[in-house]
Formats: C-alpha cells, structure tokens, sequence
C-alpha cells in the first residue's frame, strides 16, 4: 500500500507496513468515562475514523480496536462527588461518548474492550511480568521497573533521570516510598474494600492505567499492532510505559508504528479545565452542526496545533465559535453543491464524447493521494473545494437554453461525492435535511420568522413592480443585515440564512 505516516517513534515518515498483507491491525486510547468528551476528544477521533475510512477504501481490511477505561481514580473520585455507583457513572458518559461520537459522523470502533471486563487478562500480564524479572510486589501494590527495559523512553526522546513519579497526574505521591525508582510504574494498586477493587494475587485493588491498553490491545490484535494511535499528551507517560511492559512480556515489538495528533489550543496553550478555555463537544453543538465540528478538525493537519477561537457577549457568555461557524458555511456549500446536482433532469445529460473535466475526473485520485502523504486532510479539503468550484460551473451552464452536462462527467460528479463521504465522512446526509435543519437554527438564532421573510419579499415585490427600486433595495438591504441572502431566479425570489 502507499500510506505514508509519520512514525512518532522513529521521528520520521514511513509507508505503513502490514503484518498481514491487506489488514491492518489498528489500536486507539480510547476516553476515560467521567465526563463528556470534549473537543480533544472529537479531535483525537475523527482522525484516527477518516484514517480508518482512508484504509478501507483503499480496499484494506482493517480490525479497529479502541478501549473504554472505565476503571479510573477519575471514576471513582467523580463518583464519590456525584454519590453515584462508579459503574453506572462510567456506563452513563460510555454511552454518552457514543451519542457523540455518531454525531461527530465517527463510525463505531470493531471493537471496544473496556477494562472492567478484563481483569483476569490484566491479572495475567501482571503476573508475567514479575515471573520475568520486570515488576515487583510492595506493600499491595506492584510497580513496573523501568530500570529492566533498556530501551525506556525512546519514543518520548526523555532520558531516564529525567523523568519524575506520578508525571501521569494519576498517582498519589506517598507511593514513592513503595518504589525502587522514582520513575517506576503502578500496574496494580491497593485499594479500600470500601471503593470499586478485584481481587489478586496481591490483595484487593485495581489496575493502574497503562496496563489496561497494553492487555486489551494485544488480546484483540496480537503481541504487535500495525499501528497504535492516540493523543500528543499521551506519548509519555502512558504510551512509553506501554511499550516497556508489552515488550518486558512478549520479547516482541509492540507496535509496528505510532501515531500522534496534535493538541487543541487556544492562544498558544493548550486546552484544558484549569485555564477556562475548556469546552464539551456537546457545548460546542448548540451553535454548529456536529459535522462542522469534523469538518473544522479536518481542515488542520492531525499533527499540527489546532487552534480554537470564540466570541463573548457583554455577560461573558459564549455566543458563537467563529470558525467551527466557517467550517459550517463550508459544508453548506458541499451540501447545496449536492442539491444541485442531484436535481439535474435526465434530458440535460448527454451521451457520447465531450469535453475533460480534469479536476472533476481526477478528484478522487486526487484526494487518495492527499490522504496516503501523512494523512493530510487540509489538503484533501483544498481539492474538494476546487471539485466544488467546478461542479457549480458546470450547474451554472444549464442556465442555456439546451445547454447540457456529459453523462459521464456527471456520473464522475456522483462517485466523488460519494467518496468524500466514504473517506472523509463528509456530505453523507440529505442535503434537504441538512441545510434545512441548519436554515431554522439560523432562523431561531436571529429572532425570525419563515412568515416574517416572505412578508419582507412579498413588499419587495410589490415595490419592484411600481418601479420603486429604491424601497426594493432598502428591503434587500434590511434583510441582508438581518442575515437574509436573496437570489432572484426565473422562478421567483428565494432567500436562505447566512
């Protein structure tokens, strides 16, 4: 195949090499279940989705794996806030996660472990890792022994004496005395018989965090993944201690190539709770269609910084995110493209030769070819815009009398975009519904009404037809500022919401 990625692991691009010709073993950190996802989260999978999608139509099988932790201090804490059972806390933001996720257009994942169902697995590898010199018992807990993997932190670039306990922010600073390196990490922790725990070999407790990915990953796709995904922070720790404990087990590599998108920022830092620049996807809905939250995340390389902005009212209310709103007019004008199209009668489709649409015959080479240089969808997003820009003109030329589109052009026109939906996950709904859904948001948002705006035409009319074309003016003009765009055409005045 002729998927390029950058490696994070070897600081480079490589072709992505599959064990098994013509399936790809794929593995994602899925969310920790104590709140909604937030826009790192919709970030983090609608890439890793379009890289799967990408796959698929490149006719490779692919076993897409992504976890659910839902075993988590974060849980349990949350838990003990809300005076609510853990499990049903995490079931609850589980299947939140999954409302969202479809919204986001984010096809489900083959498989999605969750930790909770597997606790022997766990059990297991941790016990392994002790019989092979790797890990320890101590006081109820077992640590990791980083000093055992020579090769620990090579995929994050930092040298042992560098690193610094509890740099996940999920353990507590009494279990320094536990340990024999400041840097080892928990697999297992003692926990109270009064908070969620299994038992083990080594008393009541739970896992720590990475050993969870590393037993559901290779118990689904083997002792080595094709490609292991996930979030920029999560190189270190997490994704270097999954490497030092899957390969202190196995002897084997544990992944083939690793892969990283870049964070969420606003104004240069990144987001999060503590700084208030913290938003849920599902705050984010209220003023967007979900698949311009896909389509803004798409139009900036995974790897680079993604930059989020927003407007304020007096209150400090947030009243609009301008370019997740850009991203919407955007897939509006894929949308409208759609419609156009679609409603092209047969008799304006013409047989035998006529004359190369290049950009319109080539787009989807084009976009496969976008997607196989480091899965650069800003790119692809460029291509189709210019697909779009053509597909109009050729619409417009059925303004003639007579005028008509070669049949295999149009048919050209049908693949594209049904491929941008296959491997981008865009324009797959209705455009009726679609562009209707978005027209009474905007309504609603402005205060106005459908029988207010055909008022204002119907006056508009009356002073077109007395050749008053100041006051037709003046009426275009109010509606316009109101965010009312008008279009004469032969068949009447038509207007949409901008």
């Amino acid at each position: 195949m002729s998927l390029s990625l950058y490696n994070t692991y070897s600081k480079k691009k490589e072709a992505l090499s599959l064990q098994d010709p013509g399936h790809a073993k794929v593995y994602v950190c899925g969310p920790t279940v104590y709140d909604y996802a937030h826009l790192g989260h919709a970030r983090c999978y609608v890439v890793y989705d379009v890289l799967v999608r990408h796959l698929r139509t490149s006719a490779i099988k692919v076993t897409y794996v992504r976890n659910i932790t839902d075993v988590d201090d974060k849980i349990i804490n949350r838990s003990k806030e809300n005076n609510e059972d853990p499990g049903k806390l995490a079931q609850r933001f589980t299947e939140a996660f999954w409302q969202d996720m479809k919204q986001l257009g984010n096809a489900p994942a083959d498989i999605e472990p969750t930790v909770s169902e597997h606790m022997p697995q766990i059990i297991t590898l941790i016990e392994t890792l002790i019989d092979k010199g790797a890990a320890y018992a101590s006081e109820g807990d077992v640590y990791f022994s980083v000093e055992h993997f020579k090769k620990y932190g090579a995929l994050s670039g930092r040298k042992l004496n560098q690193m610094s306990m509890g740099a996940s922010g999920r353990l507590e600073q009494s279990d320094a005395v536990k340990k024999k390196n400041p840097a080892d990490f928990a697999l297992w922790k003692s926990s109270p018989q009064s908070e969620l725990g299994w038992q083990s070999p080594w008393g009541y407790g739970r896992p720590g965090w990475h050993i969870e990915c590393s037993t559901m990953s290779m118990n689904y796709l083997g002792n080595t993944l094709d490609l292991h995904g996930g979030g920029l922070d999560l190189v270190f720790p997490h994704h270097e201690n999954e490497i030092a404990q899957s390969e202190a087990a196995t002897g084997m590599p544990f992944a083939n190539m690793w892969m990283h998108n870049g964070f969420v920022e606003v104004s240069k830092e990144k987001m999060s709770k503590s700084l208030g620049n913290f938003f849920t996807i599902r705050e984010v809905f209220k003023f967007a269609e979900p698949e311009a939250v896909r389509f803004f995340v798409l139009n900036i390389h995974y790897r680079a910084p993604l930059n989020l902005d927003w407007k304020t009212d007096e209150q400090g209310h947030v009243i609009s995110f301008p370019a997740i709103e850009e991203a919407e007019r955007r897939l509006e004008y894929l949308y409208r493209s759609k419609e156009r199209i679609a409603h092209i009668p047969e008799n304006r489709l013409s047989s035998g030769d006529g004359p190369k649409h290049d950009v319109i015959d080539n787009f989807i080479p084009r976009i496969k070819a976008c997607l196989d240089d480091d899965l650069n969808t800003c790119t692809a997003l460029a291509a189709l815009n210019e697909f779009l820009k053509h597909v109009n003109e050729l619409a417009d030329s059925l303004k003639k009398k007579k005028a008509t589109i070669n049949r295999h052009t149009f048919e050209h026109i049908i693949e594209g975009f049904t491929y941008v939906g296959k491997a981008l996950g865009l324009g797959n709904e209705a455009a009726e519904q679609w562009l209707g859904r978005v027209q009474d948001r905007r309504l609603t948002r402005s205060g106005l009404s459908k029988d207010q705006i055909e008022d204002f035409i119907a006056k508009r009319n009356a002073a077109r037809a007395a050749k008053d074309y100041a006051a037709s003016d003046g009426i275009r003009d109010q509606l316009t500022a109101m965010g009312v765009e008008l279009c004469d055409t032969p068949y009447g005045t038509e207007w949409r919401m901008i």
